[in-house]
């Protein structure tokens, strides 16, 4: 059954193990498609950093203007995953088409309309203090770097319908070549290699637009040309509305993005106060989180394969495998994040050091600062998985705006909070602000999974029978 040659996925009556077994075949794809994306975002900072700390000043705030438009975006994409994975589940190939198609829509009037606004970065960054000549360079990158708008969420959009047919082996080789040719692209035209002409910074932007164009067209191809896929003619009547989709595509969607944001907006937050205390301490924070960042691309490739498995269970009403598909997914994703909280609790100087130079005289005072942050990180990495697991499963059954509101109040009203008041008010400095932190996420984990569980009683699934 896990090897069914359309995609169907799995069906009823499968044992634990089988569904364990199918969330994996399903889920390490996604997970090594995340880490090769974040290889991507790795690869920009390294050689624009090269450049100089001017230019790398200019290159991460340029990246961020497009990023945040981006990530919000993408919760349109994503709201694609949901509705097309119940539409397969329960055998109906124009909900599929529809909700498909639909999202590209959605996604062509957005990246259009936020265009307007990263025109003008140059005095919005301005309005928010930063110094006339980074902006200006920002500005010049995210003029050109916007224009990969359309293909990045347009790749999103054909992740999640491949994701939904369970296709994510595909996905994973589109992102592994888009990797790579980020890596080409960025030496030709960063440093004018191969007859190119060196455009700095702005031959970041070049190849990033590039590199979305290439991974976009790879996923193209692919659904288009693949023989089982046909079916689904994906751009047949491509002009014609189905409006019912449009609007569930933007009701799913906006919760999804503004959820992405929030918790985006926390880690921002966190850097920005931590930078309060002083710059060995937001040293420290950013090398320590780079580990849990690392770490988190498992549950979270788990949590679109929750999604999934939770969507074409639902399609079929097979009540007892969205019971045993969410069940899975859980322990999964507890077995994987304790797994790197004992790697953190054991080796922590070891892993800091792999971001440090020796050499450096300050190397010693931002280990002894980051140390204590891995053993926060060790709670910190277990909650943060249950709480994008929850969010992957009520996401499976079309549940996103009560998910949106409990994570702004998680990691807002009690994340941000707690943080300013351990670090601050109490005087425990960066590690207090971390276990703020852990606890608004630890606040979102609970309620998220609690609803999940509370699916029968409160109207998410037809009680069974």
């Amino acid at each position: 059954m896990l090897s069914d040659p359309v995609g169907k996925g799995a069906g009823p009556g499968m044992s634990w193990l089988e569904h364990a077994k199918a969330t994996l075949v399903l889920g390490v794809p996604l997970i090594g498609a995340q880490l090769a994306q974040m290889a991507i975002g790795v690869t920009d900072t390294i050689m624009i950093g090269w450049l100089g700390a001017f230019e790398l000043a200019a290159g991460v705030l340029g990246t961020q203007a497009f990023f945040l438009l981006f990530i919000f975006g993408g919760g349109f994409a994503l709201a694609v995953l949901p509705i097309a994975a119940q539409a397969h589940g329960r055998d109906d190939v124009r909900g599929v088409r529809r909700s498909v198609r639909m999202g590209i829509w959605v996604i062509l009037i957005y990246s259009a309309l936020v265009m307007v606004p990263l025109w003008y970065s140059e005095g919005i960054l301005l309005m928010l203090g930063q110094a006339p000549e980074t902006a200006a360079l920002a500005a010049d990158y995210v003029r050109v770097a916007q224009w990969g708008m359309f293909p990045a969420l347009l790749m999103m959009v054909f992740r999640s319908y491949l994701s939904a047919l369970e296709r994510a082996q595909i996905i994973l080789w589109a992102t592994l070549f888009g990797t790579l040719a980020n890596i080409a692209l960025n030496y030709t035209f960063i440093f004018g290699n191969f007859g190119a002409p060196r455009l700095g910074v702005v031959g970041a932007a070049v190849a990033s637009v590039g590199t979305n164009f290439v991974s976009f067209f790879a996923l193209l191809a692919y659904a288009l040309l693949k023989s089982e896929l046909r079916k689904y003619d994906l751009l047949g009547r491509f002009w014609r509305a189905d409006w019912q989709d449009f609007f569930e595509v933007v009701k799913l969607g906006w919760p999804i993005g503004a959820t992405i944001l929030a918790e985006v907006g926390l880690f921002a937050g966190a850097a920005i106060i931590i930078g309060w205390i002083g710059t060995i301490e937001l040293a420290a924070h950013g090398i320590a989180l780079q580990l849990p960042g690392i770490a988190f691309m498992i549950p979270l490739g788990l949590s679109s394969a929750a999604t999934i498995r939770v969507g074409n269970a639902y399609g079929r009403q097979d009540w007892l495998g969205l019971t045993r598909a969410g069940v899975v997914s859980i322990l999964l994703v507890l077995a994987a994040t304790l797994s790197t909280a004992l790697l953190f609790l054991a080796v922590p100087q070891s892993l800091v050091n792999l971001f440090l130079d020796a050499d450096n005289p300050d190397a010693a005072q931002v280990l002894a600062n980051a140390v204590p942050l891995l053993f926060v990180a060790a709670v910190f990495q277990t909650v943060d998985g249950l709480q994008v697991i929850g969010a992957g499963l009520l996401r499976g059954l079309k549940d996103t705006r009560v998910p949106m509101v409990i994570a702004v109040f998680s990691y807002w009203g009690i994340g941000m909070t707690s943080a300013y008041m351990l670090g601050f008010r109490m005087g425990y400095g960066a590690t207090g602000v971390w276990w703020g932190l852990a606890l608004g996420l630890l606040f979102a984990a609970v309620l998220m999974n609690w609803r999940y569980m509370l699916r029968e009683r409160i109207g998410l699934v037809s009680a069974r029978t």
